[in-house]
């Protein structure tokens, strides 16, 4: 018996408890452990029946990634949950935290299983590019049925106990101690001679899916939007498949077929990178975890337009009091009544609760009275994006607000060391870059100022941990991380449509390499006036021997912002989402072109994907040169997480690296020879390309 995994009894029930934090993975220790406790449990004679369950803050979170790709130390999870299944001895798997993947999988070999009330389980894999692989696609369907089962492999969300217990997943919900109820709810099953049941023998749901044959076709359409482009959610249904027209054994070796094509996919690799990016992505080398924090009871925004409203929804959401202010009563009415018909929406959609809702709105505030931030531990402004604008708020802040607040400036390109010297607290200023709409986009990029003080950064970093944010650190320079480097990409597709491309081919080739939409229609739908303002700004600088396209502009002029106004780079319907090509927008182009001279051609698919993809990781590398971002992984995760680039390829940096550096070196060279300043290949890029290294290399460094 291993140290990670004990045995003791308890009057007549023995308790395995598994004890490797912090998420009790399933390592090859903890393997060995469980199968050396369940022999001494079968062995001791005084026990009538085992529980197994987890130690710490969790029952068995899934497997250990950890050893994801190397030789399978015995004895394999399969023969770990057949040793359970076919135990003389009535088992009772006892959950609590979450029974995740593998844990599930084991809790799915017991015989009956209990829960606390605030326990999860789900089977995650399909997230990492994989599908259960111990079991867990045969067993499920024969346990609830098939069609429950299908949404939950393939879609990859935790339940909730009392969702589970609906289900027939967990047997029992126990209150109290979970080890005592578990022990009680063992010896009741034994004193009412329960039988011990063992999934694997159970056929009738899954005989019953067989008169269904069009169940599973009709699965992988209603998922074939949501999961476009991926491999392994079709691999799961597949799997679920083996279940309904196979033999468990049959259905188990299948199984285990499209697990290995999963794991051996490039998109596996991928979304496993960004599994760990995530989580690394918060280690800041001079923040360590232990920096003291100040507590955020109240906050406060400044702007109720669309990224303050959403901003303040954060914040109620994670029941923090919220003063959302405004100039104008009749922009404050607006932008609260946008608050209340988006929590109304998630009422209709059956996500959250009326009651939910009402006590959500309570906490948002709505003021025409800038002294009622006076009393707020963070405020974060969200108005227009112009300088002057900003550092006027801020002087009034500074003057309003108590001194330990944190001044927060949601901008998306501006200098925040400039808008903190309107302050007398710089060390309290910081940037917190939200993406719009602000209440559902998860990526949070935390600007650090030249004298924001490390507090301010646990701070925040904590509060988005709180709210429910995937945050990253940035450097402070034009448009940060993520925005910095969409410049080149959209420059990049503007020049490309002057040349001969059109939009929607654009769109297209983007659409298909996974993004959620192309860069003309994500310009719709944030809003073409938001880059003209910024535009404008930086109108003065713009060096006039520098190719710049006037297109949106000229769109912008014509009062063409995007979706808000029915027309920008598409028109559109009146409500509807759906954008359409334009004769006009091909007309401005066409003059565009015309006007500086450029010769309109055919341009390839393949030139639209390297000019549009090999801008971010050419500026990602300078980025990373900078300082501006600690990691190679941080911009892959501000790139999944902000602006869609597909999971599956692991994001720009990484996806540079299974390019191989070289390759795309030698094409924005080639671009550089042909294009002129724009491609000049940025030194890190050279020098790895030259090294024979990828961006992987830096991390460990």
């Amino acid at each position: 018996m291993t140290d990670v995994v004990s045995y003791e009894r308890h009057g007549t029930i023995g308790v395995i408890t598994v004890n490797n934090p912090p998420v009790n993975a399933l390592s090859v220790g903890v393997r060995r452990g469980i199968v050396d406790s369940l022999s001494r449990g079968l062995a001791d004679g005084a026990a009538t029946a085992l529980v197994i369950m987890g130690g710490g803050r969790t029952f068995i979170a899934g497997a250990d990634i950890r050893e994801f790709g190397q030789p399978l130390a015995p004895p394999d999870l399969n023969e770990v949950i057949a040793w359970f299944e076919d135990s003389p001895k009535l088992v009772v798997a006892a959950l609590h935290g979450t029974a995740l993947g593998g844990g599930l999988e084991v809790a799915l070999g017991c015989h009956y299983r209990c829960a606390v009330g605030s326990a999860q389980v789900g089977f995650p894999e399909v997230k990492l590019g994989l599908l259960p692989g111990a079991g867990g696609t045969q067993r499920l369907p024969r346990l609830i049925g098939v069609e429950p089962a299908l949404p939950i492999i393939a879609g990859g969300d935790p339940l909730p106990a009392s969702k589970a217990q609906a289900l027939g997943i967990i047997d029992e919900i126990v209150a109290g101690d979970l080890r005592d109820g578990a022990v009680a709810f063992a010896a009741r099953l034994v004193a009412e001679r329960r039988p011990l049941r063992k999934i694997s023998a159970s056929d009738g749901k899954v005989l019953t899916a067989r008169s269904t044959p069009g169940l599973f076709d009709a699965f992988r359409g209603s998922i074939e939007r949501q999961a476009r482009g991926y491999f392994a959610p079709f691999r799961c249904v597949e799997a679920v498949q083996a279940a309904v027209t196979l033999p468990f054994a049959e259905g188990l070796r299948r199984e285990r077929e499209l697990f290995l094509e999963c794991m051996q996919s490039p998109q596996s690799r991928a979304q496993i990178h960004a599994f760990f990016a995530e989580r690394e992505v918060t280690k800041i080398p001079d923040v360590p975890k232990e920096t003291p924090t100040q507590p955020i009871m109240t906050a406060a925004v400044i702007g109720a337009g669309t990224m303050g409203g959403g901003i303040a929804m954060n914040f109620a959401n994670a029941g923090i009091p919220v003063q959302v202010v405004e100039a104008a009563q009749t922009a404050l009415d607006r932008g609260i009544e946008v608050i209340r018909n988006n929590y109304a929406a998630t009422v209709e959609k059956g996500r959250l609760t009326q009651a939910d809702m009402d006590r959500r709105l309570a906490l948002i505030h709505g003021t025409l009275a800038w002294d009622a931030v006076a009393d707020a531990d963070i405020v974060i402004e969200a108005v227009f994006e112009e300088m002057g604008v900003k550092k006027e708020v801020f002087a009034r802040l500074d003057r309003i607000c108590k001194p330990s607040a944190i001044l927060a400036t949601n901008t998306s390109t501006l200098d925040v060391d400039e808008i903190a010297t309107a302050t007398a607290r710089p060390e309290k200023v910081i940037g917190t870059h939200f993406f719009s709409p602000a209440n559902v986009m998860r990526l949070l990029e935390v600007v650090r100022g030249a004298k924001s003080s490390k507090e301010t950064i646990a701070t925040v970093a904590e509060l988005a941990r709180r709210i429910r944010k995937v945050w990253v650190l940035a450097g402070n320079c034009d448009g940060f991380i993520g925005n910095r480097m969409l410049a080149g990409y959209l420059r990049e597709a503007a020049f490309l449509v002057e040349e001969g491309a059109s939009p929607e081919q654009v769109d297209k080739v983007i659409y298909d390499f996974g993004f959620p939409m192309g860069p003309f229609a994500m310009s719709d739908l944030a809003g073409l006036d938001v880059g003209w303002r910024i535009r404008k700004g930086k109108a003065a600088t713009r060096p006039t021997t520098q190719r710049y396209s006037p297109v949106a502009d000229r769109l912008c002029e014509r009062g063409r912002f995007g979706q808000k106004t029915g027309a920008g780079w598409f028109r559109y319907a009146p409500g509807s989402r759906t954008p359409r090509p334009d004769p006009e927008v091909e007309a401005l182009i066409v003059a565009s072109a015309r006007a500086q001279g450029i010769e309109r051609r055919a341009v390839s698919d393949d030139e639209i994907l390297e000019r549009c993809i090999y801008p971010l990781i050419n500026e990602g590398a300078r980025i990373l040169e900078e300082g501006i971002a600690l990691r190679p992984s941080d911009i892959d995760i501000i790139y999944i997480y902000g602006y869609g680039f597909p999971p599956y390829r692991g994001g720009p940096m990484y996806y540079a690296d299974t390019l191989g550096l070289k390759r795309v070196y030698d094409d924005i060279a080639a671009y550089h020879r042909a294009h002129g300043e724009f491609w000049q290949p940025a030194p890190l890029l050279t020098r790895l390309a030259e090294e024979g290294k990828g961006f992987r290399d830096l991390a460990r460094a």
